[in-house]
């Protein structure tokens, strides 16, 4: 019996020998485990650390500076999160939110300088436009009382220099600066020739069914503005010898077309993409978008398609280089009034003086008058000198001052086609581009920063 008691008391205290071992095993397991899992979740929070580090120092060193050029150049791309597996959703989200908050904050800051720009140039801008138009006309009051060449140079530097004003007015949103009449279509095209640098290389072909065909006072000025860029862009990137054509046409309907083709070098695709997104007339384009030194002209014929309801477009022309189409709305158009006398240098319809007959003689002092051709088109003849009506008997005629005739228009045209026939006479002979003696420096600074 006690021998039995004793086995008992052995065996249970075995089995409690046992149980202390094993709980002090497995105590000691799961402490190896806790152990080791600590140690893993602190390897974890340091990789995420470390990669949410790698991720701020991105997005300072790469993302947010890419960002801020992506507002300028659309095609850079724009960094994303580098090691998204190590980082969580709050934090990626929290990253994605600082690049949008930078590119804001950026896009902000950027509109307030423009526009701070913007209303400066623009002040400044009236300022010399207005100048400029008072020297224009002093010049021409100087023009009808001396025959001295330099003072047809004099207005055609102030010309251009009013033309670059203009375009900088218009591109600050202000007002081209001048009213106009209802104005014959093809006399818009010569005014805006007159206004470019190397205009003698313009050759203009009218093909218009209606001769008086013109334009609404309101678009007359913008237009001359536009196609004026437009011409300075073709003559600045087109060989010196080379012509630049401009086509004037009727749509099927009541529109108009201006088209101009130059043999210049081209557009590459991103150019011709970039051009013609600036001729559509975009809702914002900043100055800083526009190059250094900027290149304008086609954000101001853009600025004008918006405001005016023209309508432009580019594509490679097949003399070359590239074509420009102005298109001019119908309700823009009107037709002038017969007693409303055209510019004897504004060309005929290609289809009139094609089948025109050679002009009878007609008797001196008739003037200028629209005489119907076997086409029923009606054709221009140049104006015949004016006589002179004969003083009352006893009347004292003024004398002219310092014994100078007074300048008639006719006089003052005369001179000045004289002046350009001279000036191309003399440079077909010497090899030298036929264009005003205004320099190549003129013509580089004044073409410089037109855009293609």
């Amino acid at each position: 019996m006690i021998a039995w008691i004793l086995t008992v008391i052995a065996v249970v205290v075995a089995v409690a020998g046992y149980s202390r071992a094993y709980r002090a095993g497995l105590a000691e397991q799961q402490a190896v485990t806790r152990a080791e899992l600590a140690d893993r979740q602190a390897k974890a929070a340091e990789a995420r650390t470390d990669a949410l580090l790698d991720e701020i120092r991105q997005l300072a060193r790469k993302r947010i500076p890419a960002a801020a050029l992506a507002l300028s150049h659309p095609s850079a791309t724009v960094p994303g999160l580098r090691e998204a597996a190590e980082v969580d959703g709050g934090a990626a989200l929290l990253l994605t939110e600082a690049v949008q908050a930078a590119r804001t904050a950026v896009l902000e800051e950027r509109q307030r300088v423009d526009a701070a720009a913007r209303a400066a140039m623009r002040g400044t801008s009236a300022k010399i436009q207005s100048l400029l138009n008072q020297s224009q006309q002093l010049l021409h009051e100087l023009q009808h009382e001396y025959d001295d060449p330099r003072i047809l140079q004099l207005d055609f530097r102030n010309e251009l220099a009013l033309r670059r004003t203009q375009a900088t007015a218009v591109l600050c949103d202000a007002w081209p600066g001048l009213a106009r009449q209802n104005s014959p279509l093809v006399e818009i095209v010569l005014g805006a020739q007159s206004r470019v640098a190397g205009y003698e290389r313009i050759k203009v072909s009218n093909h218009l069914r209606d001769e008086r065909l013109a334009l609404a006072a309101r678009a007359a000025e913008p237009l001359a503005i536009a196609l004026a860029e437009l011409l300075a862009n073709a003559t600045a990137y087109s060989h010196p010898d080379t012509d630049v054509q401009v086509t004037i046409q009727q749509s099927g309907g009541r529109g108009a077309f201006l088209v101009v083709d130059d043999a210049g070098i081209g557009m590459d695709e991103d150019a011709l993409e970039r051009a013609r997104a600036l001729l559509a007339g975009p809702a914002e384009v900043l100055l800083t978008e526009l190059g250094d030194p900027p290149q304008t002209g086609f954000a101001v014929v853009g600025r004008l398609v918006v405001q005016y309801g023209f309508d432009c477009h580019i594509e490679a022309s097949p003399f070359g280089g590239m074509r420009t189409m102005l298109r001019i709305p119908a309700h823009l158009l009107t037709v002038l009034d017969e007693d409303r006398d055209l510019s004897a240098l504004a060309p005929a319809p290609v289809s009139a003086a094609a089948d025109r007959p050679a002009p009878a003689a007609r008797p001196a002092g008739t003037g200028t008058e629209d005489a119907a051709d076997p086409t029923g088109l009606p054709s221009r003849r140049r104006r015949a000198p004016r006589r002179t009506p004969a003083a009352p008997a006893g009347a004292r005629t003024a004398e002219p001052a310092t014994g100078q005739m007074p300048r008639t228009p006719e006089a003052a045209g005369a001179s000045w086609a004289a002046l350009q026939q001279g000036t191309l006479n003399g440079r077909s002979v010497t090899g030298r581009p036929a264009a005003p003696d205004t320099g190549a420096r003129d013509h580089q600074d004044d073409q410089g920063d037109d855009e293609k």
